[in-house]
């Protein structure tokens, strides 16, 4: 091997241990916080897992997923309180989904359009409508529980200056949806704006002078030329609001903990009805009668809808472009 040949084989050796250098510890926070515990949940649903001592766990096939999906025959009793809080909390997670995301999408293009036009002080808009996403859902929730109080919030202090009734905004319903669902607006929407109004920087305004030339209002502007020139901005911030939405846990937790209870004689097993998935899955990971089997395939047969969904919104936005 000549000097050369040395020379260049030290330079690509040189070049893959950069490569590695920057590659591994990715690749280990990765498996650790990943792949271990995806293979190990799904390893655990088929067991009655022993947390403090996995030695005496018991192989019972399948029977964490019927007692997540209908309940399960234990000896005389048919179990289903454990299927009742599954699928009423995952009726709560699609009724949260079905009403916030619309919200998080609408608000933030109207938003968005309006920064766009650059009026005064703009972006000091920009980077007021834009900071509450960098708060912890910890501080959002104490700052919503104080403010949604009964007796003593600035919401129901505004309401009694006017003249109104005291609204009990996380203890019943639907003020304590409506009460989680301002939340997550106020804390979110800084993200799909800052992502919506980049894509509208990029579209050219010679475009919006032409058709205004030729009579368009500045809504057909809008509508005809805007949001067709940001269609992967909105479908990028569709996706993940829609994934986002699902993973719901902080607010309902801190805000209403996961009441006020149904009305009415409540069965065993029904959740609250701002309890949502994840708060059920913690719950069973965490509670006194933790049992990280079944909380591992509820996780599963969770994550598999979630995929789904998220399949349909990726078949149809290549399917739109397509067409």
């Amino acid at each position: 091997m000549n000097a050369k040949q040395k020379l260049k084989l030290k330079e690509g050796a040189k070049r893959y241990l950069t490569v590695a250098f920057f590659l591994v510890p990715y690749i280990v926070l990765f498996a650790t916080f990943f792949i271990f515990p995806l293979f190990f949940g799904v390893y655990i649903s088929f067991f009655r897992y022993n947390v403090f001592d996995p030695s005496a766990s018991k192989f019972i096939g399948l029977d964490n997923y019927k007692l997540a999906i209908s309940g399960l025959t234990i000896g005389t009793t048919n179990v289903t309180y454990y299927a009742k809080m599954f699928w009423g909390s995952l009726k709560n997670t699609l009724l949260f989904v079905g009403v916030s995301v619309p919200l998080l999408i609408i608000i933030p293009i109207l938003i968005a359009i309006l920064i766009d036009i650059q009026p005064r002080f703009y972006k000091i808009f920009r980077v007021i409508f834009f900071l509450p996403t960098i708060l912890s859902i910890s501080a959002v929730g104490i700052i919503f529980k104080w403010q949604f109080d009964t007796q003593y919030g600035f919401v129901n202090g505004l309401i009694r200056v006017f003249g109104g009734k005291e609204v009990a905004w996380l203890n019943s319903q639907p003020y304590a949806w409506i009460a989680i669902i301002v939340t997550t607006i106020w804390w979110t929407i800084g993200t799909n704006t800052v992502i919506i109004g980049a894509g509208l920087k990029e579209v050219d305004k010679q475009m919006y002078e032409a058709a205004e030339v030729d009579g368009a209002s500045y809504p057909r502007v809008i509508w005809s030329i805007a949001l067709p020139s940001i269609k992967n901005q909105i479908f990028i911030i569709v996706f993940t609001t829609v994934i986002a939405s699902f993973n719901i846990y902080g607010q309902p937790d801190i805000l209403t903990g996961g009441g006020p209870a149904p009305s009415g004689t409540v069965a065993a097993g029904t959740p609250g009805t701002t309890t949502v998935v994840m708060m059920v899955i913690r719950g069973l990971m965490t509670g006194v009668n933790r049992q990280p089997g079944l909380a591992a395939a509820m996780s599963l047969i969770f994550g598999f809808f979630i995929l789904i969904i998220s399949l349909g919104q990726a078949a149809y936005n290549k399917y739109r472009e397509k067409y």
